[in-house]
C-alpha cells in the first residue's frame, strides 16, 4: 500500500549502504548504522526550508494572538464566523496551517518506510511484515535470506543479517534479544537515553503557539510524554530502527536551535530598523543641529 514510500526509501538506503560499504564492506554494521544515519541527515537536510518556513509561520502566529483572542470573543457564538475570521487573518498575515504540516508528514512517511524496510530483512518472525502488521506465515531461515527486500538484492540482506554492532544484531530488539540482551542493551539504552533527552530539550527550545488549554497540552506531551514514549520505544523497536529515532531527534534538537537563534537575530533586526525609521526625520523637515 505505501510502495511509494518504500522503494524510494530503500532507493536512498542503499546507495548510501553502497557508498559506506565500499571501505567498511557491506556486512559491517558499522556501515549500515552509518547509511541510516546518513538516510536521516538526507530527508532532514531537504526539510530545512519548509522547517524554517514553519517556524516563521509560528512565529507570526504568536503575534497575531491577540487578535486571534479579540476574534474568538467577538464571535464566541457563532462558530463559523469565528472560523472564517481567523483564516482571513491568517491569509492577510501570510500563515499557512498546511505547511505546518509538511515537515512531520514526510517524516512520518520516512519512518514508516525505513521501519518496514528494515524490518523486511528479517521476516522470520510474525511482527516481520508491514509496519505494525504481523503474519500468521513468516518465513523460513533459509527462504528468508534468498529473498529480496525491495531495492536490496539477495546478498545486500544476507550482509544485513550477517552485521553485527557490538555484538547485536541489528534487527534485535531488546524485548526478544535473548542471549544477546547485554550487547544489544549496551546500544539501545544510550540510544533511547539520548533520544528522549534531545525530545524534551527541543520541547525546550521551542516557543509555546499561545497561551490557551490546548497550547498548554501540547507543550506538556512534547516536554513529557513523547520522551516518556521514546524511552517505552526502546524496549521493543529493533537496534537499526532505535538508530534512527536518535538521529533524527539530535537533529530536530539542533535545528530548532539554529533557526531559533536564526529567528531571534531577524526580529532584532527588524527593531533596529524600527527604530531607525523613528529617529529619521520626516520628508520636507530639516534635521534639528544640537548647539554647542
Amino acid at each position: 500500500m505505501l510502495d511509494f514510500v518504500y522503494f524510494p526509501v530503500s532507493a536512498v538506503l542503499w546507495c548510501w549502504h553502497q557508498l559506506f560499504a565500499i571501505p567498511l564492506g557491506p556486512a559491517s554494521g558499522v556501515a549500515w548504522l552509518l547509511a541510516v544515519i546518513a538516510l536521516v541527515v538526507t530527508v532532514r537536510a531537504l526539510l530545512v526550508r519548509t522547517a524554517l518556513r514553519q517556524a516563521r509561520s509560528q512565529k507570526i502566529l504568536r503575534s497575531l494572538q491577540p487578535q486571534m483572542d479579540t476574534i474568538r470573543r467577538t464571535h464566541r457564538d457563532d462558530p463559523r464566523a469565528q472560523a472564517e475570521k481567523v483564516r482571513q487573518l491568517h491569509r492577510d498575515n501570510g500563515v499557512s496551517m498546511f505547511a505546518g504540516f509538511v515537515p512531520l508528514i514526510a517524516q512520518g512517511l520516512v519512518f514508516l518506510g525505513l521501519f518496514h524496510v528494515l524490518r523486511s530483512f528479517d521476516r522470520t518472525g510474525t511482527y516481520a511484515v508491514g509496519p505494525f502488521t504481523a503474519t500468521d506465515t513468516p518465513l523460513s531461515i533459509e527462504t528468508n535470506s534468498a529473498t529480496a527486500n525491495y531495492l536490496f538484492g539477495v546478498p545486500e540482506v544476507r550482509a544485513f543479517l550477517d552485521a553485527t554492532l557490538f555484538g547485536a544484531p541489528l534487527s534485535a530488539t531488546l524485548s526478544d534479544a535473548g542471549e544477546v540482551f547485554v550487547a544489544v542493551a549496551v546500544l539501545a539504552v544510550p540510544l533511547v537515553v539520548i533520544a528522549a533527552l534531545a525530545t524534551h530539550l527541543t520541547a525546550r527550545i521551542t516557543p509555546p503557539t499561545g497561551d490557551n488549554s490546548t497550547a498548554a497540552i501540547l507543550r506538556t506531551l512534547s516536554l513529557w510524554v513523547f520522551p516518556a514514549g521514546a524511552l517505552i520505544g526502546g524496549a521493543i523497536l529493533p537496534v537499526v530502527v532505535l538508530v534512527y529515532f536518535a538521529t533524527n531527534a539530535v537533529w530536530t534538537c539542533g535545528q530548532q536551535y539554529l533557526i531559533r537563534r536564526k529567528l531571534d537575530a531577524e526580529t532584532a533586526a527588524d527593531k533596529q530598523v524600527v527604530v531607525a525609521r523613528a529617529a529619521a526625520p520626516r520628508p520636507g523637515v530639516k534635521p534639528q543641529r544640537h548647539k554647542r
